[in-house]
């Protein structure tokens, strides 16, 4: 499997497209605004067709191109916690960009806590991550060892959160149950920046320190 960063949209939100060149199949995690014309690029040039779109968390900047994207009849993963932001993303609009497209997206196949499925030969773990927001999840492939955790936690810091439903507390919690409990080799993609590794975050994080 072969990941590929897209940063996109007014904030660079971080989409990664995966890629299996021996299934000529591709997973998509996150789908910010005017990624898609990037993604299709790249599965023409990889031979690959698209079979799911995994949304960590329902926040704008992570789903400006979803429903464009599902409109080709991929179907979307994501929380119930987070089905408001997705079908209805007008309810964010206070905390968007003025003139900012907001499409709205329907959730395919809902997700939760432990939750395990197959994509591109491998088993994806789900873990849900609350904190940043109401729905955010991580989908960790287990064979390659990578995570990929939206908002809740980025290299040498955390996601905000001041937003609706959230809570510090209620992050450090999800961050040290869900992720510094994987493996410590796990490489960690967030939605914004480069990636990490659990046990780079173990050691430095400043604001969620690991307790044995």
């Amino acid at each position: 499997m072969e990941i590929h960063a897209l940063p996109a949209g007014p904030i660079e939100t971080n989409a990664y497209l995966l890629t299996d060149a021996a299934r000529h199949e591709a997973v998509l995690v996150d789908a910010p605004h005017e990624v898609w014309p990037e993604v299709q690029a790249l599965l023409a040039k990889t031979g690959c067709s698209l079979v799911a779109l995994l949304i960590t968390h329902g926040h704008w900047d992570h789903t400006g191109d979803a429903g464009r994207i599902q409109q080709t009849g991929v179907p979307l993963y994501a929380h119930e916690e987070d089905r408001m932001f997705i079908e209805t993303p007008e309810c964010m609009a206070l905390f968007t960009m003025p003139g900012l497209r907001l499409d709205p997206a329907k959730i395919d196949r809902l997700v939760k806590q432990g939750d395990t499925f197959e994509l591109l030969g491998e088993t994806v773990e789900v873990r849900h991550v609350p904190g940043h927001c109401p729905g955010n999840v991580l989908f960790y492939f287990r064979t390659t060892g990578a995570a990929f955790v939206g908002d809740a936690i980025f290299a040498g810091s955390v996601g905000r959160t001041d937003f609706p439903r959230g809570g510090f507390e209620m992050l450090a919690h999800s961050i040290r149950t869900q992720i510094y409990t994987l493996p410590d080799a796990t490489v960690l993609y967030p939605g914004h920046g480069p990636e990490t590794d659990v046990a780079e975050e173990k050691a430095n994080n400043p604001y969620v320190p690991f307790r044995a």
